[in-house]
């Protein structure tokens, strides 16, 4: 029987645009983000979604989510890759790094940016997903969203279509 993989897709929490000097990977996170990410990093620690491992955007606000969503997660905490492939990539991309993630690891955590992570999670939605999570998905994934895939076999054989998408939460939701 081939192992249930876990994919999370957690999207930035809201930036700020405070300082227009600022190049856009160095903005950091609005007060509204800074008050986001914290709640959804609760959330998957409450609904047992810890990840294994963790990949990040090297950007200012991906890796103040990364620092507040996993704060008070229990040690020890996973293992985090920061990866520049992920600032700006598209989904193509993507996939390509979930395919190279090690086989012994059944849960990873993605940190990363609109458009790309949206068309990633969009594209990996397949058979059996929640129609609830898809309908959210297509409405908007917003700053601070997350998208929850299963699917089964190795990573190396992920495909567009084969991910059960299971949930898609906003953080507006959990306030």
């Amino acid at each position: 029987m081939a192992k249930i993989r876990h994919l999370l897709l957690l999207r930035h929490a809201k930036s700020s645009w405070d300082d227009e000097a600022l190049a856009d990977f160095d903005r950091p996170l609005a007060p509204r983000g800074k008050a986001a990410a914290p709640r959804m990093g609760a959330e998957i620690a409450r609904r047992g979604w810890l990840p294994e491992l963790v990949y990040v955007s090297p950007a200012a606000r991906t890796r103040q989510t990364w620092q507040l969503a996993s704060a008070d997660w229990p040690a020890p905490l996973p293992a985090a890759s920061f990866y520049d492939s992920i600032y700006g990539a598209l989904a193509n991309d993507l996939f390509a790094l979930a395919k190279a993630v090690p086989d012994e690891i059944g849960s990873l955590l993605v940190i990363g940016h609109n458009p790309g992570l949206e068309i990633f999670a969009a594209q990996l939605a397949g058979p059996g997903s929640s129609s609830d999570a898809i309908q959210s998905l297509e409405e908007k994934f917003p700053s601070g969203a997350l998208a929850r895939f299963e699917f089964e076999g190795g990573w190396d054989e992920l495909r567009p279509g084969m991910a059960r998408l299971t949930h898609c939460l906003r953080p507006k939701e959990l306030a």
